[in-house]
This record gives structure tokens, sequence and C-alpha cells, in this order.
């Protein structure tokens, strides 16, 4: 990749260029990550570079506040851009301080990629534009993957903390309709009927009960004579569908796919609430229908000529053959054994399997981000940790003041409870850090084995398995005259570019270091990393 040193040598003069910066909350704020920074940082190395910045986006993301405007306004902003003639006034340049504040998901991994705009992340001192080596782009992938893993990997941790409320009967989450979160004295979240809402739930229970009303002769009743109840609220039919299934109302709830006893307030009895589940069934509102997946690779694999789906069907009892539906139309209806698309999807797999060599230079590369992320990682848990001295210092001096008389007794206890939540909050947030970080470089190696072992891994998986790791690894795949055709997920769309070029080059090349060329990024005479343009 292109190191910071030798982005001087761009000629930019001229060029301009749009900011980007994020945080995911307040408390990142606090910790020394705040909006401030990201943009002085990327300022004076706009500067440095000579790019004119003309616009700049800013997300503040909180609980209460979800998406990302500042983003969605950025992309509109450069696909506007791109439908201009190409000019001096053209900006195709983002910059933005590092990997994990431009991506939250994989998602924006691809919607930022078919922007085909000029990438630079300053603090990693790397540019990735559509001229960039296919490794140089596997590369910025994996460290997209490891910053999804490390959001993924804090995310677990609340949720085995909600799961633990869970279990202790308390629902963990925002109060479903009808009910209001409240803080206890002790500082625990429950939930409670709420006021207003709360009868308006028994009353729907009741209707519904009866028979005699609909869930839309309900929805008109309500908007039309509890409008003020509702608190201006419009409830939907399935709003109310979803409102007389759940068993929170009668004091359970279900929580992850387990069904929990609570200890809320019901707001209807169990009897109520089995006599509306008759109803519903009566009224066939209940019936779901099931598909089971019997065929390896039925809904992987579409017809190459008309884009419909291929179907399996089991010839002479013991044949599995594959055919297009031909729900556009007449279509060549060629059939195709089972045994030969998986024998392609096999030669798939092979062309994203690394040998020792390549292996090693990458995982080295991925150490080295690795390296990265634990400082990033020591940062907050030096930050955190420097918080709780300095509450801890505001406890024991108020404490020698509560002895000597000078802070009233009401005062300090009330204090001493806030000053030791906060502690106890940043302690529970260092030991998500410590979990999450302990997978990051783990799950980079298991990626890497998967593309190194990929086919004997497939081989040994039963159905489930293997439909998985063909998900994992392929988008699309299209059968026409006679071949498989797969385009693969990021990054093995990339791997499989830098492997065909390496295998091919691997016969020419006289020694192993020379072979890590292909995957690495090249230096020239005074030492500066370049591209290779021979690729």
């Amino acid at each position: 990749m292109k190191k910071t040193a030798e982005l001087a040598q761009i000629s930019s003069s001229g060029r301009k260029a749009v900011i980007y910066t994020r945080v995911s909350s307040k408390e990142q704020e606090k910790e020394g990550y705040s909006i401030p920074a990201q943009q002085k940082l990327i300022r004076e190395y706009a500067a440095q570079n000579g790019l004119s910045i003309v616009r700049e986006y800013v997300d503040v993301e909180t609980a209460k506040r979800t998406g990302r405007p500042g983003f969605a306004e950025m992309v509109s902003h450069f696909k506007m851009d791109s439908q201009k003639a190409s000019s001096a006034g053209e900006c195709r340049v983002l910059l933005v301080e590092k990997t994990d504040r431009l991506y939250r998901n994989l998602k924006d991994w691809v919607v930022i990629d078919d922007l085909d705009i000029e990438i630079h992340l300053v603090k990693e001192g790397v540019i990735l534009s559509s001229d960039s080596r296919s490794s140089e782009k596997f590369m910025h992938g994996i460290k997209v993957l490891m910053a999804k893993n490390y959001i993924d990997n804090l995310s677990e941790e609340t949720s085995k903390g909600m799961l633990e409320k869970a279990q202790q009967g308390i629902w963990p989450s925002f109060a479903p309709f009808g009910y209001l979160n409240i803080s206890t004295p002790t500082g625990r979240r429950i939930i409670v009927p709420h006021p207003n809402h709360g009868p308006l739930v028994r009353l729907i229970f009741e209707w519904y009960a009866t028979g005699d009303y609909s869930i839309q002769d309900i929805n008109e009743k309500l908007n039309r004579q509890h409008d003020v109840a509702l608190d201006g609220k419009k409830l939907s039919r399935s709003t109310i569908h979803k409102l007389l299934s759940n068993p929170i109302y009668y004091g359970e709830f279900v929580w992850d796919g387990v069904l929990y006893p609570g200890t809320h307030e019901p707001i209807v009895d169990r009897d109520l609430f089995d006599e509306v589940q008759e109803v519903l069934v009566d009224n066939g509102q209940n019936r779901k229908t099931q598909q089971k997946q019997h065929f390896l690779f039925q809904g992987l694999v579409t017809c190459g000529h008309c884009g419909c789906a291929m179907v399996a069907e089991i010839k002479k009892g013991k044949y599995i053959y594959y055919h297009c539906t031909q729900n556009k139309g007449m279509c060549r209806k060629t059939y195709v054994r089972e045994e030969e698309l998986e024998r392609q999807f096999q030669a798939s797999l092979r062309a994203i399997q690394l040998d020792h060599d390549s292996r090693e230079c990458l995982l080295t590369a991925l150490k080295e981000s690795h390296e990265d992320k634990m400082r990033y990682h020591n940062q907050i848990l030096a930050s955190l940790q420097d918080e709780i001295k300095r509450l801890q210092h505001r406890l024991d001096a108020m404490y020698i003041d509560h002895l000597d008389g000078k802070v009233d007794p009401v005062f300090y206890e009330k204090k001493k409870r806030e000053w030791r939540r906060e502690q106890d909050a940043l302690q529970r947030k260092m030991a998500r850090h410590h979990t999450a970080d302990t997978c990051y470089l783990d799950e980079g190696v298991r990626l890497l084995e998967l593309t190194q072992y990929a086919v004997i891994t497939y081989e040994k998986q039963n159905m489930t398995e293997k439909r998985s790791i063909l998900k994992i690894v392929h988008s699309n795949s299209f059968w026409k005259d006679g071949a498989l055709s797969t385009e693969y997920q990021k990054p093995f769309d990339l791997l499989a570019v830098t492997n065909h070029t390496y295998q091919q080059k691997k016969a020419t090349f006289q020694t192993k270091s020379d072979l890590c060329t292909i995957w690495l990024p090249l230096a020239d005479e005074c030492g500066h990393w370049k591209e290779d343009v021979s690729l």
C-alpha cells in the first residue's frame, strides 16, 4: 500500500476532497476520539498534501439516534459528482481518519467501493483507488472484516449482559407498547405498565377475545375513539397482531428464542391471553408455512441464459439433476448432474486456495494490522483506567470531608452512589474491551486457513455446512453452456485475482522472497513503496 511519505509525490494541485468523520457515542468523544480531533488531523494532512476541502460530513451516533445521515449525504455527493463531465472542478477524493471510522459493516464497504473514488486513510497512511493492486484491496478487506469483528465482539458482550437480565426475569430492552422503562432506586432498569397505553392493551385483548372484532376493526376503533390515550401514536395492523401474540403482557417474555418468566407486572391474565390465541388460530392469523431444503445447490445457482433459478429434481429415484425453472418463458432446459456442479464449485474454491509461502506473507501483514489495533485498544483501556482513578480520588477526598463534617451526609451518600455507578460502568466497559480484542487475530488467521484449506474443508462437511461455505465465498453463481460462472464475495474476489497472477508468475521467480512481492507492495530505489504496474 502507498505510505504517507509517498503522498507528497502525488500531483494534487487544485485537487478537491471531502472529509468524513464519525464517533459512535458521546463516550468516545470523552475518550479523545472526538469529531474535532479527527477533523484537525485530516485538515493538517490535506494542507500538507495540497488538497482543497470542499465539504465536511459528520455523524455522531447514539442509542436514540439510528442511521448515519452524514454518510448518506456523502455518498449522494459523490454519486452526483460522478455524473458531471470530467473537469478540474470534479471531486473524487475522500479523506477519513482510519478504516473503522468509515465502515460500520460490510454493506458500507460495498457502497463505498461502488463509488470508484480515491480514499485516503490518514492515520493508517494508506491510499485506495481503482488503480490499487488487488492484493492491497484484499489486505484492506481483511482490516474491514477485523474492524467488524471487533464491533461484533463488543456487541456480543452487550448481548451477554442482556441475556443475564432476561435469566433474572427482567425485560432487557426498550419497553414494548403498553409498558414504560423506569429506573429503580438501586439503578436497575425495569418495565412497568404505561398509565395510558397499558389500559389500551387490555382493551385490545378484551375486544379481540370476543371474536366480534377483526384486527382491522380494532385498528379503526383505536384511532377513532382513543386517539388522545394513544398520545398521537398510530398502531398499524401488524403491530396489533404482534401485540396480541406477545406473552410479555401476561408476565412471560421471549428473549433469544427462549421463554422466561418475568418479574414485571402483567397487563392481562393468562386465561385472557389464551382465549386470544384460540381466536387468532381460528381466524388463520397464526398459520405458517415451512419450506425445507433437500438439495445441496438449491437456491445457489441461476440460469445463465435467462436469470431464472435452477431447481433440482430426482431422476430414476437416485440421480439429482438441476434445470432452469423457465419462469420468464421458454429457455434452454439443459439438465446438469449435481456431481458436475459440485466438481465445478470445488474448482472455484481452488481458485482462492493459498500455498504456504503466500499465506505466510499475508499473515505477516495481518500481524502488523493487529499491532495497530492493539495500540488503539491499549489507549482506550488507559483512558478508562484514568477515569476510574479520577473518580476514586474524588471518593477518597469526599470521604475525608465527610469524616470532618464538611459534607452533608445525604449529599455524601448521593454522590458516592453516583460515582460508584460510574466506576462500575467503566469497569464493565474495560471487561468488554478485553474480551472483544482476544479474537481479533484469531479471526484473521481462520480466514486465511479457510482459503488455504477451502476444498479439503468443504469435502469433509455435511450438506448444511457445505452450503454455508459456498455462501460465505460466493455472491452469485450461474450455469450456462456446460460451465459454472461464480462471483466471489469480498474480499475473496480480490484474492482470486491476485492468486491467479501469483500462480501464473510463480514459475518465473527464482527465490521465495521474490514471490512475496506479488502479495505485498514493492519498494523503489529510495525505499518508498510503489505499485507493480505490470499486474
